[in-house]
């Protein structure tokens, strides 16, 4: 084989036709992140906890001394079970779209890593698998922070992190396509402040939907966000019935698959083509 021929192989190109898809290549993937995570855990941990847990004092007690009660239980309960998930999304999704970008962008690391016996599906897979996991540690602090204040959770709050991890990997993924999607580092504005924004104010989370006009909750029910808090919220409180559950829950996986393969496809294309 001449010195051509290998570096013909090396390049992204010659692993385009997707094979088998190997759940190996998708755990090294993982296991280089938490490599790298290891390095800058202390900064990401500091503003994974303290951001949400600020937002619920602020809230929980500030608002919490003038509503009292919403939808039956105290503000701040109510207000913590929301957090949970809007924590989730922004530990998933925000990192899926800054990180994946600037990889692919600037650092060409997934040259390298196309370069290896790997596919784009593995990479992405195991880009939001990594994302999920660590969304679903840090997106419980709130809910505990609101256990030391008070909130008494019943027995199925052993579910919150598995909901949570299913609900960061969805978000994850959806992080990765719009990072694939967009051309330039200005177009995150319009991201954060045209998408992240209206997800997790419209989603329950500060206060119930039932409130708003009938159109408004009608969209809310294609916000992933929704399902996510509503899943949540069962989980610390009880009383979601088991259709109601198998109905988020399906909304979520039917989210999760249907971006994944809007995130792999789009991928391809910024990296192979």
């Amino acid at each position: 084989m001449t010195l051509e021929q290998t570096r013909e192989d090396a390049r992204p190109e010659a692993h385009a036709r997707p094979g088998r898809f190997e759940m190996d290549a998708v755990l090294g993937v993982v296991a280089r992140e938490w490599i790298l995570y290891r390095e800058s855990w202390r900064s990401t941990t500091f503003a994974a906890v303290v951001e949400p847990t600020l937002y619920l004092l602020a809230f929980g007690f500030g608002m919490g001394a003038l509503v009292g009660t919403l939808a039956g239980y105290s503000y701040i309960d109510f207000l913590g079970t929301g957090i949970v998930a809007v924590s989730i999304m922004f530990q998933s999704m925000m990192p899926a779209v800054i990180n994946t970008f600037i990889k692919r962008r600037f650092q060409h690391t997934y040259e390298g890593i196309l370069a290896a016996p790997v596919d784009v599906r593995e990479v992405v897979t195991g880009e939001a698998l990594w994302l999920a996991l660590r969304s679903a540690a840090y997106g419980c602090v709130p809910l505990l922070v609101a256990v030391g204040f008070g909130l008494r959770p019943g027995p199925w709050v052993v579910f919150v992190p598995v909901i949570s991890f299913v609900v960061g990997f969805a978000f994850s993924l959806f992080g990765i396509w719009i990072s694939a999607v967009i051309r330039s580092v200005r177009s995150m504005d319009y991201v954060f402040s045209g998408l992240f924004t209206p997800l997790f104010l419209m989603a329950g989370t500060f206060f119930p939907l039932t409130e708003l006009p009938g159109w408004v909750q009608a969209g809310a029910m294609a916000n992933p966000l929704y399902h996510a808090v509503e899943l949540i919220r069962g989980a610390v409180f009880g009383g979601l019935e088991a259709r109601a559950v198998l109905g988020h829950v399906a909304v979520v996986l039917v989210f999760i698959v249907v971006i994944w393969f809007l995130a792999v496809r789009q991928m391809r294309r910024r990296v192979v083509s």
